[in-house]
């Protein structure tokens, strides 16, 4: 079993984008030392608490600050962009960090309504040429004599390609096309087992792929002490909060009692979303990751958080390192 991180470059209340890519390239170095597979990126737009909005620009800065670990979006969202930009991007990427560069994608805007339409500048219904922006994007990535529109760099490249989704639509798309696919169980679990048994019993093998390979997202908040555990993860949770109630944050400070911070339904609601996120001591992380690998039978687990002190926030990922190793 591999394991992975996946980085939303948090921007702390009081803090910066500058401080963020900082401390995203320092736990990216530390993820490498500590045997982590891949460093992933998350495009989003119109965030103030997420930083990676021009996801293949901070790809590179990590890329070249790291020796061998995997580096790549995870994911860009392909309505956003033409598909050509994407491959010149990632071939650039490639060309500069050869072997090291992945391209996972997503379907949907990864902001709002407005937000989207600004980004692409054109009315219409996003997403639903998703299907054929995949494939043309595939195809500049062929060495294919006579095309007459090529990326360069891209073309001939082997960029690995991965499919996002929180549905079955991609689930069924990454099967049809014989594609890796990464599920967001961590903050949309509703369809976690529909889509993964879709995709297992779907798969096509390609030139690439001869069985399907699954990766599992998941929170991890780890500490020392399973109550201290709980108060780092009141960061993401007061940050989804303000999401919900439509006023997105920067990433708050951690408090002592969510209770006096949401109503039942709020909480309900985040609970719910939150159901495949492991907070905890080393030994509660173990057993719930444990759980959710005897769930889903994933090849790779991808994790992510949202902690508002740095060194706590390394402290975290070193613990689910060593939880990880023991699991594989």
């Amino acid at each position: 079993m591999r394991f992975s991180i996946l980085d939303l470059a948090p921007v702390r209340e009081g803090g910066d984008a500058a401080q963020a890519f900082h401390h995203t390239l320092d736990l990216a170095q530390h993820a490498e030392s500590w045997g982590y597979h891949r460093y992933w990126l998350a495009e989003h737009h119109n965030m103030p608490g997420i930083a990676s909005a021009a996801t293949s620009v901070v790809i590179g800065y990590v890329a070249g600050g790291t020796k061998q670990i995997r580096v790549g979006a995870g994911g860009i969202m392909l309505p956003n962009h033409a598909p050509l930009v994407i491959a010149e991007q990632f071939g650039t990427l490639e060309s500069l960090y050869p072997g090291r560069i992945d391209l996972a994608l997503g379907r949907a805007p990864g902001s709002d309504q407005a937000t989207a339409r600004a980004l692409r500048r054109y009315l219409g219904s996003l997403g639903e040429t998703f299907p054929e922006d995949l494939i043309e994007l595939m195809s500049y990535f062929r060495d294919a004599p006579g095309q007459r529109v090529q990326a360069v760099p891209g073309v001939g490249l082997r960029v690995p390609i991965y499919l996002l989704g929180s549905s079955d639509f991609s689930a069924r798309l990454a099967a049809e096309l014989g594609l890796p696919f990464a599920f967001a169980s961590h903050f949309a679990p509703d369809y976690l087992h529909v889509a993964l048994d879709i995709y297992r019993r779907e798969f096509k093998p390609s030139p690439e792929h001869a069985k399907p390979y699954v990766i599992v997202g998941t929170g991890i908040y780890a500490s020392d002490s399973d109550a201290e555990a709980r108060r780092l993860f009141t960061s993401a949770q007061l940050q989804v909060l303000s999401l919900i109630r439509g006023h997105p944050s920067t990433l708050p400070p951690p408090v002592d009692n969510m209770n006096d911070h949401w109503s039942s339904a709020e909480r309900a609601a985040i609970e719910h979303r939150s159901r495949y996120v492991a907070v905890g001591s080393p030994e509660t992380v173990r057993g719930r990751l444990q759980e959710f690998l005897n769930e889903t039978a994933a090849d790779e687990i991808i994790a992510t958080a949202q902690i508002y002190d740095h060194a706590a926030r390394l402290r975290s990922f070193e613990i689910a390192a060593n939880v990880f190793q023991e699991l594989a």
